[in-house]
């Protein structure tokens, strides 16, 4: 999905994926991660935000919870983080990096709120009016007023299995009175997700959600309740960020972007360069065919197109066979024989957290350096330096 933009744009890191696996500094079943083009990804995307008047929250799930990549996104300009859920908020505060949005996707357990509001992220978002009930209860043991998004949610939305969640606007009116007698909590704004969609050829075009939160934001404003942050979160890169503009949002989540992977970097050349590889190697040949190392399979991760390379370094294009979502990636197979040992290369989306893939964060790329930082397990988990 992203080969051929790598080899095109960062020719570099292909160098270094090479030359670290044949070296033996990285193991097959490993993304590689361009310290270098990340961060000046984050500053792109940092400037862009900037002229726009939004604010950046970077998401980590896709690259594996890594905190140090998450500390030189910060201190490229992006201060504080979104967490998927409550498991990567916590890698956020093992590593004590500010958290600016906690609980969308994945609302925080009763039993973490306190520990979680009390590290202090600046929003939290909610679905229910329980968990504002119970946030506004630990927010008063650590005498601090918690800023809320509250998720809105419409039978005509876009909303993925596994993401159901929110208030419907009917209830609203109802959520501003109680909203208004819990003295620790100050609703500021509305959230959804998605709220665009690529159209497969060159556009992200805005979902029903949008509808909704422009709905919602209403209703809430009838019902006394201001609303000053819409956060509108979906494939937020260079190219996006003036829709979110456009559209009266306040806040952007970049995740993809940040490695040059959303689906527009796929059709064009956007600011943001590709920084992510994934590295494998050839196992065995059967039947005419080769088989590598899985274990990075994402099933909507459109892995297509593989890089070949052997000892001698001469390379050979080939593709990987359709990998079923009924079996475990073993091996996934490529279509022609290739010599045992060999690297193998790949860049399609991926989602490292639900992998069980190795990280390698590796700096010093940019100038022919390539270095080693670190060693991570897919949740991001030190595993050696």
């Amino acid at each position: 999905m992203f080969l051929e933009a790598t080899k095109r744009r960062n020719p570099e890191l292909i160098d270094a994926a090479v030359k670290l696996h044949q070296e033996g500094a990285i193991l097959p079943d490993t993304y590689i991660l361009d310290l270098d083009s990340i961060v000046q990804n984050a500053k792109v995307l940092k400037k862009k935000a900037d002229e726009a008047g939004i604010e950046l929250f970077y998401m980590t799930k896709q690259i594996g919870r890594n905190p140090l990549v998450s500390e030189a996104i910060k201190n490229a300009g992006i201060d504080n983080a979104v967490v998927v859920d409550f498991k990567e908020a916590l890698v956020m505060m093992d590593n004590n990096l500010p958290i600016g949005n906690v609980g969308h996707l994945v609302q925080v357990p009763t039993r973490l709120l306190k520990k979680v509001v009390a590290y202090g992220p600046k929003f939290m978002t909610v679905f229910s009016k329980e968990m504002l009930e119970r946030i506004n209860e630990a927010a008063k043991e650590a005498n601090k007023v918690q800023k809320i998004l509250l998720k809105v949610i419409e039978p005509t939305d876009e909303i993925y299995e596994g993401q159901f969640g929110g208030f419907r606007l009917n209830e609203l009116a109802d959520l501003a009175k109680l909203a208004k007698g819990l003295e620790h909590i100050e609703i500021s704004g509305i959230t959804s997700f998605p709220c665009f969609l690529f159209d497969g050829v060159s556009e992200l075009k805005p979902t029903n959600n949008i509808q909704t939160i422009e709905k919602a934001t209403a209703i809430l404003s009838d019902n006394g309740i201001n609303i000053s942050e819409l956060n509108i979160p979906s494939a937020t890169c260079s190219k996006t960020i003036p829709l979110i503009q456009g559209i009266g949002g306040t806040q952007g989540e970049p995740g993809h972007a940040l490695t040059g992977t959303t689906p527009l970097h796929a059709k064009m050349d956007l600011e943001e360069i590709p920084s992510m590889l994934y590295v494998s190697e050839i196992s065995h040949n059967l039947d005419g065919k080769a088989y590598l190392y899985g274990g990075g399979y994402y099933r909507r991760g459109h892995m297509e197109n593989l890089l070949v390379v052997n000892e001698a370094n001469e390379k050979f294009s080939d593709t990987v066979e359709t990998f079923g979502n009924d079996s475990i990636d073993y091996y996934l197979t490529s279509t022609h024989n290739h010599a045992v040992g060999s690297t193998v290369l790949a860049a399609f989306r991926t989602q490292i957290f639900v992998t069980r893939s190795d990280v390698a964060v590796v700096s010093g790329i940019s100038t022919g350096q390539p270095k080693v930082e670190g060693i991570y397990n897919s949740l991001g988990n030190l595993i050696r330096r």
